[in-house]
């Protein structure tokens, strides 16, 4: 949950449709168990040419998914960067999809790992976790402030999105100044 988008819903679901999520060997098993990887062809020497996604597996939580990577971008930070980034070269709906199969990945790698979003907004999860509490069966509570409270505080929201804000204008610069390697460049060079 403290992926952007991803709310207690989403979280729940994921967690349902997967278990025990060391079953998959890499993030990009679990990927194609939502069936967001994109369909490859290839035929003898020919270069490989991706297509849309396979839409194998599980159909609910690929569409809960793709829902929450339509909110990520709202909010400052990498995802939205990201989305941005795939909207200017694909289009909005390749880089939504896009967005649900980095959101996979996330998932995967912070459940392996037992680790948080390093891009968390503290306060907005704090602002979640009552959510999870009432449906996991808490009782409600009457005019008590909480953790989540502080999520109203309009000067510390501003600076948490200043700092993601930071975030996202970092990983941006990073990206851009990426090199492309691989195979791609191998064939550059040959020809």
């Amino acid at each position: 949950m403290t992926i952007p988008g991803v709310d207690v819903n989403v979280a729940q679901s994921v967690t349902a449709a997967v278990g025990d999520f060391a079953r998959f060997r890499s993030a990009d098993k679990l990927v194609a168990y939502f069936g967001l990887n994109p369909r490859v062809r290839q035929s003898g020497g020919l270069p490989a040419a991706t297509g849309r996604i396979t839409k194998t597996g599980r159909s609910q939580v690929r569409g809960m998914l793709v829902e929450a990577a339509w909110v990520a971008p709202r909010s400052p930070g990498p995802l939205r960067a990201f989305y941005q980034r795939v909207k200017a070269r694909r289009g909005i709906q390749v880089a939504i999809v896009a967005t649900g199969h980095k959101m996979t990945t996330l998932c995967w790698h912070l459940v392996t790992k037992g680790q948080d979003y390093a891009f968390a907004r503290p306060r907005l999860v704090a602002f979640k976790r009552p959510k999870l509490q009432l449906q996991a069966g808490a009782e409600r509570r009457v005019a008590r402030r909480g953790l989540g409270y502080e999520y109203n505080d309009k000067t510390l929201r501003r600076h948490e999105r200043e700092i993601a804000e930071q975030q996202e204008r970092a990983y941006a610069v990073m990206t851009a100044h990426r090199q492309p390697c691989g195979p791609a460049t191998a064939q550059k060079n040959t020809t």
